[in-house]
């Protein structure tokens, strides 16, 4: 099993969905793990169900805008040390691009490009400075494919992969590795509310799997990319969709 004992984690959006399977499993492998969310105080059903498990603590992190991203970087500025950054973060607004708001657009760029953007940034310095690192992108397969009203998240998922392969090039030599994971349609919590059984179904009559992933499936794919046994990959985009892009 991975071994993640005195290192230290971020994940970013890490109170539900993806982000949350993954914060448990590195806090199984013994790291410490800090999870983010909006709120000024983290949920307490949460916190007791990630604190059983390991030492989790919690940052409140707005990335809708510059002034939340500065913020959240100046805790991190904080800290004396971070292995592994997990920018895991992110929203979708559907709308066609024709009629997208700025102020939608706007907001679509600085949670899910801007902030990780920012952030890998400031962590690029650090970790170069302390000889070690990996950073994790979680990207969509709406970076590799599109569909109608997916405008916005498209262009903030292709351009992740774009910061994955350049930041990925830039730190090598570094010790710090930089990789993405692009997940496919995944059974979170907000998949169960937004969508019927019916729905459900059908999505995964069109996954050549069958099966829409379990989230704790990519916190797998996402735990290898953080460890030390990743020594050799970086720069890299990982499509995990059960074949669906390839269909």
């Amino acid at each position: 099993m991975l071994d993640f004992t005195g290192q230290t984690v971020v994940v970013t959006g890490s109170t539900r969905g993806i982000g949350k399977e993954t914060a448990k499993l590195f806090l199984e492998r013994g790291a410490s793990v800090y999870i983010t969310g909006t709120s000024e105080k983290p949920d307490p059903e949460v916190m007791d169900e990630l604190s059983a498990i390991g030492n989790a603590s919690f940052l409140t992190a707005d990335f809708s805008s510059e002034v939340g991203i500065q913020d959240f970087i100046n805790k991190l500025k904080e800290f004396s040390r971070i292995d592994v950054l997990v920018n895991n973060a992110g929203i979708n607004i559907l709308n066609p691009l024709e009629s997208i708001t700025d102020e939608e657009y706007t907001k679509v760029l600085s949670v899910n490009l801007h902030a990780p953007v920012k952030i890998s940034r400031y962590l690029a310095g650090f970790m170069s400075n302390q000889g070690y690192g990996r950073i994790v992108n979680v990207a969509s397969i709406w970076s590799v494919i599109t569909r109608p009203k997916r405008g916005a998240y498209t262009i903030s998922k292709n351009a992740i992969i774009g910061l994955t392969q350049t930041l990925g090039i830039e730190l090598a030599s570094s010790g710090v590795l930089v990789n993405a994971i692009s997940p496919g349609f995944t059974l979170t919590e907000l998949t169960k509310t937004t969508n019927t059984k019916d729905q459900i179904k059908d999505i995964s009559n069109n996954i050549p799997i069958k099966r829409l992933a379990d989230p704790k499936e990519m916190g797998h794919v996402i735990l290898f990319l953080s460890s030390k046994e990743n020594s050799y990959m970086t720069g890299q985009n990982l499509v995990v969709d059960g074949g669906f892009t390839n269909v």
